[in-house]
């Protein structure tokens, strides 16, 4: 059964960093697209970034571009999103999903485009 799971979260003051972790189990296809998203209290979840196996690219939405990175582990089991320069509006739950329809140029930063879903962790971002 295909599982996701995000930890990491935590209370980091304006400025600082913040390493989240997507670990995955329950797959062993080549080809899958990890996305993260976030959603604030009172507004809609949205995309912040995605990065596809097909051909290892990573996409970001301009709110996080420049501040955000994903990278995987060596296994390519666990995907990071590593957060610098934090501000208080990045203060979310964040998620990480999972397709299995992507290809080399994906970019797709869409909630209906992801099937698998983990269960959130709290980001927040305050002094």
């Amino acid at each position: 059964q295909v599982q996701l799971v995000e930890t990491g979260g935590g209370l980091v003051q304006p400025g600082g960093s913040l390493r989240l972790s997507c670990t995955t189990s329950g797959f062993n296809l080549d080809s899958y697209a990890i996305g993260w998203f976030r959603q604030a209290p009172g507004k809609e979840r949205e995309g912040v970034a995605c990065f596809t196996s097909v051909s290892g690219k990573t996409h970001y939405a301009d709110s996080v571009k420049g501040r955000f990175t994903i990278t995987s582990d060596n296994a390519k089991t666990t995907v990071y999103l590593h957060m610098s320069s934090l501000k208080p509006e990045d203060t979310a739950v964040y998620y990480c999903a999972l397709t299995f329809v992507t290809w080399a140029d994906w970019d797709n930063l869409s909630l209906d485009e992801y099937d698998y879903w983990g269960q959130g962790t709290q980001v927040t971002v305050s002094s």
